[in-house]
């Protein structure tokens, strides 16, 4: 059998996606589930894109161990030298470096000749050899290169020292035979090919990137580069559960690839991803979507009571997804909601406990039975990841017939501060009075609220994005006054925003 690498870019290429900003906590939390999730490449981020990505890297590489932790670099010497700084302290430290060799790509935006982005790869490869042992070379938007090109610029990497050679499929345009055939060719044609793994790295504009990822699996490439829950630039990478998931489940056809990916964490680390990118996973959506093992029909219903099998491909539990054996209400204690809570993939200290317990038992008051997902929606409500700047006391709302209006009170170290304001309707209301306590300059970009189940007696999770000055900022609110946790959220989002702008995310 052969093993396929798992190279994660979520916390790159992931956090690419418009509005998926995560700061430097988020990151290393998602690094550490990473871990867990035993991927065997992290790509912690693109170093020289900012100073907050250059410190995420670098906390990444220091304390992530047993992983190979890869950071990006364009084929330029600040890049490169960059990305080796970032990674001093990784045990098993990758330079990622990357330039483009499609036509559209080497005419328009590099405007370069192919002899001059063939010599830059080459000399790009070689000072991060210098560096790291561990070097792969991509040829972006190698999809839509000329083959005989790509076989050059590749061969001149394996020559100056790359280990990995990434394919990628920039804008996801290739078909899926298309695309293995083109592996193969690579594979076939290019000199030196057997010093170095094959990579790729798929783009989902016409759904097509699972699909294509596997279609090079079986034409040579030993590795993949996914993300969770599929996040990226436009509409997406492959999904690295998706992908998972097909090679466990289709041995019959490819038996001969397996990952060492622990895929009973696969839903604790996209539910991370969802609370961190801000970002809800859709219902139907393939492997972890609500609605993923429900049967409503009569007819599926009957056949899955009796033979799972009937139309369950996949068990739930094969990614994480567990009954409850544990009903948790109000009279539950303490040990119960730890372990429940360590179950779900959380790693918390006991003050952090010991106020989500709090606030467990306050909703367990107002609902008959709390369901995990109600738990969830505590914990990510509550859970900052950063220094709370303000706190919500107070809120109330009036509106209806009249003009609607709203009063709110935050606290901030000891200080209370209490605003009124007015507004198109109780939600914008609040959050004016809000900003006129923080008196921090934001624009709403989003705005969402949904029940954490289908029932009534249910929580209200509210998730908004806003644009500060030097970037987006997620927040999440969860309470059973769908208003207090529209406040929740946009606090949440105002504290993330002050603590990154103008404390540095210190």
């Amino acid at each position: 059998m052969k093993k396929i690498d798992i190279f994660d870019t979520t916390l790159r290429d992931g956090e690419q996606a418009p509005g998926a900003t995560m700061n430097a906590k988020e990151k290393i939390t998602l690094a550490k589930q990473l871990e867990k999730l035993n991927v065997d490449i992290i790509e912690a981020g693109f170093p020289i894109a900012s100073p907050g990505d250059f410190d995420a890297v670098k906390t990444i590489a220091e304390n992530i161990k047993g992983r190979t932790i890869a950071a990006l670099a364009r084929a330029t010497s600040k890049d490169i030298e960059t990305a080796a700084r970032a990674l001093e302290k990784a045990e098993k430290p990758r330079i990622h470096t990357f330039i483009a060799t499609s036509p559209v790509h080497m005419k328009y935006k590099l405007r370069m000749e192919p002899e001059v982005v063939l010599e830059r790869a080459r000399q790009a490869v070689r000072l991060a050899k210098k560096y790291v042992d561990d070097v792969e070379f991509s040829a972006e938007d190698a999809g839509r290169s000329d083959l005989e090109f790509l076989y050059k610029v590749y061969a001149a990497a394996i020559e100056e020292g790359a280990t990995v050679l990434n394919v990628p499929d920039t804008v996801g345009y290739k078909l899926p035979d298309e695309f293995g055939r083109f592996i193969k060719s690579i594979k076939q044609n290019t000199k030196g090919i057997e010093k170095a793994k094959i990579s790729v790295h798929c783009h989902n504009d016409l759904g097509l990137a699972v699909a294509n990822s596997i279609a090079a699996i079986q034409n040579g490439a030993e590795q993949v580069e996914c993300t969770v829950n599929g996040v990226g630039e436009r509409a997406g990478n492959a999904a690295m559960e998706e992908l998972v998931m097909i090679l466990k489940t289709r041995t019959d056809i490819l038996g001969d690839y397996f990952t060492d990916i622990n895929s009973k964490q696969f839903y604790n680390t996209s539910k991370m991803v969802e609370t961190f990118t801000g970002f809800y996973i859709p219902k139907n959506k393939a492997i972890i979507g609500i609605n993923a093992f429900k049967h409503e029909s009569g007819i599926h219903q009957d056949g899955v009571l009796k033979e799972r099998s009937t139309y369950e491909i996949l068990k739930p539990e094969d990614i994480g997804v567990f009954g409850d054996n544990i009903v948790l209400g109000k009279h539950s204690g303490r040990h119960a909601f730890k372990v429940k809570v360590e179950e779900m993939g959380y790693n918390l200290e006991d003050s952090e406990i010991e106020n989500l317990y709090k606030k467990f038992l306050k909703l367990a008051d107002n609902l008959k039975e709390v369901k995990e997902q109600d738990i969830r929606a505590i914990i990510d409500g509550e859970r900052t990841l950063v220094d709370e700047e303000y706190k919500v006391l107070y809120v109330s709302v009036s509106s209806g017939t009249q003009i609607p209006s709203a009063v709110v009170r935050l606290s901030k170290s000891g200080e209370e501060f209490t605003e009124t304001s007015i507004g198109d309707g109780p939600v914008d209301a609040a959050y004016k009075a809000i900003d006129k306590i923080v008196g921090e300059k934001s624009i709403l970009l989003d705005y969402n609220i949904k029940s954490t189940s289908e029932t009534k007696e249910t929580l209200g999770e509210a998730r908004v994005r806003i644009k500060g000055s030097k970037g987006n900022y997620t927040g999440i609110g969860a309470s059973t006054d769908i208003i207090e946790a529209s406040v929740k959220a946009y606090l949440h989002a105002i504290n993330k925003m002050i603590f990154e702008e103008q404390k540095g995310g210190e």
